[in-house]
């Protein structure tokens, strides 16, 4: 029989690990990516450009704020609903990896910007430059990945939400009110109970 507090560890796991990948990935996409210089129409001067990680794209932070929800929204479903988010947050890891990788060379970006400073529609950019916020946003869409798939795994002993803050009587018939004892010394409480349909002879 497995130990509750063993049962625990890969929830924890999971729920360090997506938070800390969703944000370690809107992190990086808010640094820059790739720098360098755009030619410019005046001789012998150059224009510094950088781009940041949304300028090269902006699917690793659309997909680290998915990752976010469905994670919290893994502990508010059950059974097959639960497998479907955990699968969904999978999809997210794998997707901030992938796009992460692609735009770690990308030079589009810079184009873009240089052709933006320069005022010229075909400037291009020399002595481009990478950083390394492209590989840290995909060590985050690592993390969202091991979140999923510790979800898949797990997931379905994982315990949900609690129901004690739903509306009452609601997926459940509502418990009846318990009548409240009648004192058979005061008459108005005897009427009163008979205008509410109860019997006040009635032991309770």
């Amino acid at each position: 029989m497995t130990h509750p507090s063993a049962s625990r560890v890969p929830l924890a796991a999971a729920l360090l690990s997506g938070a800390l990948g969703a944000a370690v990935v809107l992190v990086a996409a808010g640094r820059t990516w790739a720098e360098g210089e755009a030619a410019t129409p005046v001789a012998d001067a150059a224009l510094h450009v950088t781009a940041g990680g949304r300028d090269v794209t902006g699917v690793p932070s659309a997909l680290a704020i998915v990752g976010l929800a469905a994670l919290v929204a893994v502990f508010a479903v059950r059974r097959a609903g639960r497998t479907v988010v955990a699968a969904l947050l999978t999809l997210c890891g794998v997707g901030v990896i992938a796009a992460s990788a692609l735009g770690a060379s990308d030079t589009a970006a810079l184009d873009d910007q240089a052709a933006e400073a320069a005022g010229l529609t075909d400037a291009t950019v020399a002595a481009v430059s990478h950083t390394a916020w492209a590989w840290v946003s995909l060590a985050g869409g690592v993390l969202l990945l091991c979140a999923g798939l510790l979800a898949l795994r797990y997931g379905p002993g994982w315990p949900a939400m609690s129901g004690r803050y739903e509306r009452p009587g609601a997926g459940a018939a509502a418990r009846p009110r318990r009548a409240a004892p009648v004192d058979p010394e005061r008459p108005e409480e005897l009427w009163k109970a008979l205008d509410r349909g109860e019997d006040p002879t009635r032991e309770r």
